[in-house]
């Protein structure tokens, strides 16, 4: 159980950006990706802005049998996928096959699939709904189609916590390393703008109503109306530090602690979880609060839960004592894709000694009493970043990545 983590390739697709480098010079000169819903007509929604990718060609990544098989959230994850094994150098068919494994994250999962075969079901019957629908709206399914194309036959798992669940996947991802696992492919991506998908969403109240794109999703700001859904995410290769380093291997960073809690019932006498899921996270990794250089946030824009998460980041570290950001203020709320994203964000920060800014943000709400890093990025020596994730209903994850030795 003595094995190194380490993070050797990244894949991104986001609504700024896909590629990693893309994403990241994006990020960076605050370019947002959020727009009008388009693929469908949403103008009868209260709440019509996402971070839509507009550019994505499947058939670029993904086998046209594949096509036919799988929704766009499994069509991200692959393609995220042939990114990261290309940039991790990593050829599957080197890896034995046993120690090779697949751990993705997924929320809303086959949404869009599933409705389309939802419909012919209740409009044309039950002969005209495609095969695949048995397999292409499950929640495992990108893990599955991702351990087929590429011969993953080792520890192979989805995870299932809302936003929370891109950080649960990737702390299993380490397990599964610190066992019998080589290689993992790790991470998470989202596809939630169907109609049925936004409908979902719409019933946690959550959302933003807002029509500016620059102004829609605000976290920690007076202004706080809700977020917006985004599309995309990350896909990660974890790889034992030892035999990344022995095979020559360019390692990103090392993930250094991870823990997972969940909030105790509203209304209850109980205080939230999060700031004991990150002293729990701080001890795993076997380091104090003064050792973490930036946190990146949840930042869901609900003013309840603003002033929860920045009373958890002051408990821990203490008033305005940690720069934290937001960077998914670009993008929309990616859900099973938005932690990951933000895994890569701080390994590609930790790289370039740069924070990454949340955009929008002018005036902090009060409570809110954290050094927030707003419109413009800003130079730091990075060593160790912080990830934090909730999903809707009470769960909650922290990740510690840490700089190469």
């Amino acid at each position: 159980m003595s094995a190194r983590a380490a993070i050797t390739g990244m894949g991104i697709l986001a609504p700024n950006g896909i590629g990693n480098e893309a994403y990241w010079r994006a990020t960076l000169t605050g370019r947002c990706g959020i727009a009008e819903i388009t693929r469908f007509d949403a103008s009868g929604y209260p709440s019509r802005l996402a971070g839509v990718i507009n550019d994505f060609d499947p058939a670029s990544y993904v086998p046209s049998r594949l096509i036919a098989q799988t929704d766009l959230w499994s069509q991200f994850a692959l393609a995220a996928t042939a990114m990261a094994l290309d940039d991790a150098g990593v050829d599957p068919a080197s890896v034995p096959e046993f120690t090779l494994g697949v751990v993705t994250a997924s929320s809303s999962a086959g949404n869009e699939f599933g409705q389309r075969e939802i419909q012919k079901l209740w409009s044309r019957g039950p002969q005209f709904v495609g095969a695949y629908q048995s397999i292409a709206w499950f929640y495992a399914a990108s893990t599955g189609q991702i351990s087929i194309r590429h011969g993953a036959r080792g520890a192979c798992c989805v995870l299932v916590s809302e936003q929370a669940s891109g950080l649960d996947a990737l702390g299993q991802a380490r397990r599964a390393i610190r066992s019998e696992a080589q290689v993992v492919v790790s991470g998470g991506t989202e596809a939630p703008l169907s109609p049925y998908a936004l409908v979902c969403q719409l019933a946690s109240g959550q959302l933003s109503d807002s029509a500016d794109p620059e102004r829609c999703f605000l976290p920690f700001d007076a202004s706080a109306r809700g977020h917006v859904p985004g599309e995309g995410g990350a896909i990660l290769i974890v790889e034992d530090a030892a035999a990344a380093a022995a095979r020559g291997a360019r390692i990103y960073a090392e993930i250094l602690g991870y823990a997972a809690g969940f909030d105790p019932w509203p209304g209850s006498a109980h205080s939230p979880s999060l700031a004991r899921t990150i002293s729990v996270a701080l001890a795993d990794a076997g380091i104090t609060p003064r050792d973490v250089d930036v946190v990146f946030a949840d930042a869901a824009a609900v003013p309840a839960l603003d002033r929860s998460e920045a009373a958890a980041i002051e408990t821990v570290f203490g008033p305005h004592a940690v720069p934290v950001t937001a960077p998914k203020t670009m993008v929309g709320r990616l859900y099973a894709g938005g932690a990951p994203l933000d895994v890569a964000a701080a390994v590609l920060a930790i790289r370039d000694g740069v924070i990454p800014p949340t955009s929008g943000v002018g005036e902090l709400a009060d409570g809110c009493r954290i050094d927030l890093v707003r419109g413009v990025t800003r130079p730091a020596r990075l060593r160790t970043a912080l990830v934090i994730a909730r999903g809707f209903g009470g769960f909650n994850a922290a990740l510690l990545v840490r700089a190469a030795d």
